[in-house]
């Protein structure tokens, strides 16, 4: 599966250490399988925080039967109070090497916001949820699934 990773970091080896925790689907290493969502990404980091540049890395990641992977197929309530367990405090520990879902981003964080002080119900929160166009994401939270990420190229963008 080819993925990209953007950042305003430049490095050369992935260090789940780094990560942040309170994400979508808890401490990992994020990543898309579309590379203009990549690039955005990066944008917004570097806009906001600087850092070295304007950066989107291209990997291949081999999936197999040995790595527990979360899939979750679209917006549900599932994914709903995943993503809310994740993100309040200290986030909600997984046993998972890897999960995969839509992303919530800057157009849905009002919604979940909602949802997580709890003014908004979960049908009521996929019912607003489900007129945002929503793209995709890949966490990486374990050295397992780690070792099966194969860097293939970087571009680096004017910043």
């Amino acid at each position: 599966m080819k993925l990209y990773h953007g950042s305003n970091c430049d490095f050369t080896t992935v260090d789940l250490s780094k990560s942040k925790n309170r994400r979508d689907f808890g401490r990992g290493f994020y990543l898309t399988t579309l590379e203009n969502q990549a690039k955005d990404w990066a944008e917004i980091l570097f806009s906001r925080y600087g850092g070295d540049g304007i950066f989107v890395y291209e990997f291949e990641l081999e999936i197999n039967d040995t790595l527990q992977v979360k899939q979750f197929d679209g917006l549900s309530e599932e994914w709903l109070h995943f993503v809310r367990g994740n993100r309040v405090g200290e986030g909600a520990p997984h046993d998972y090497d890897l999960v995969r879902g839509v992303v919530a981003n800057d157009r849905t964080n009002r919604t979940l916001a909602l949802f997580v002080e709890g003014i908004y119900t979960a049908k009521m929160a996929l019912r607003k949820l489900r007129y945002n166009r929503l793209n995709d994401q890949v966490s990486i939270h374990t050295e397992r699934a780690l070792a099966r990420l194969t860097l293939l190229n970087k571009t680096v963008y004017g910043n």
